[in-house]
């Protein structure tokens, strides 16, 4: 899912690029989203590279490249700007995605910055001692549609204080977006010998798996692949002061 600020950013970076092959700089792209400072920009580009939808380049300054636009276009009627010429623009752009390659598309919900989707609560997870993995999709929590990337997710409650030096802490909500791989260096929901749940970073070592926590006095436990079945991996996080 995007949100308005991010779909419009792709769209703007997806037409300089078309028009002139060069990216804008962040502070044309602070213009025209009409953003009081940069720092929104960095979190807006760096949403859209987690989310697959544009990759910075290396070695070149700002330079990105657009992946794929996603297909919904429904529910945006924000323009960028409230000027006649900035109206027109976004318009135009939006107008200019379903003559973008099939295979840049993504077939990709597009909410308001403010909205909430309600995700399951499935239970809880164990950042400390193993706890048995829980499947009660009954209740719910409500989460920022800015958290969440495509795919599908879920939320969980976190028991211990193993992922403490991760900014994890216990009763902290996790969400979780479902998948069965992950990169190196990922913290992700494993679930051990099909009986336990637990929130670790993975790393792959030779033949085996370590599952790492991110608190000294935690041991890093090192099993075979068929122990371990990859459920998710985190993309978010919610405390209650």
């Amino acid at each position: 899912m995007l949100t308005k600020k991010q779909y419009d950013l792709l769209l703007f970076l997806e037409k300089r690029l078309k028009d002139t092959g060069v990216s804008p700089s962040y502070d044309e792209m602070k213009e025209a989203l009409d953003l009081k400072s940069k720092s929104g920009i960095h979190r807006l580009i760096t949403g859209l590279e987690e989310r697959g939808f544009i990759r910075r380049l290396p070695h070149r300054a700002r330079a990105v490249e657009v992946l794929r636009v996603p297909e919904n276009q429904d529910q945006l009627d924000a323009p960028l700007r409230s000027d006649s010429s900035k109206v027109h623009d976004l318009q135009e752009m939006r107008n200019q995605v379903g003559g973008i390659d099939g295979n840049k598309r993504a077939n990709t919900d597009i909410l308001p910055d403010s909205e909430a989707v309600q995700l399951a609560l499935v239970g809880k997870i164990a950042a400390g001692t193993p706890i048995a993995a829980l499947q009660d999709d009954s209740n719910h929590v409500d989460v920022p549609a800015s958290l969440l990337g495509l795919g599908n997710h879920y939320a969980l409650e976190v028991e211990g204080d193993s992922m403490i030096e991760a900014g994890i802490n216990d009763g902290d909500t996790v969400i979780i977006q479902r998948c069965n791989t992950a990169e190196n260096g990922a913290i992700i929901v494993a679930l051990v010998d099909q009986e336990e749940a637990t929130l670790k970073k993975l790393r792959r070592k030779g033949g085996s798996i370590a599952l790492e926590p991110a608190n000294p006095a935690y041991e890093t436990r090192i099993l075979p692949p068929d122990r371990v079945k990859i459920q998710g991996r985190l993309v978010g996080l919610i405390r209650k002061y």
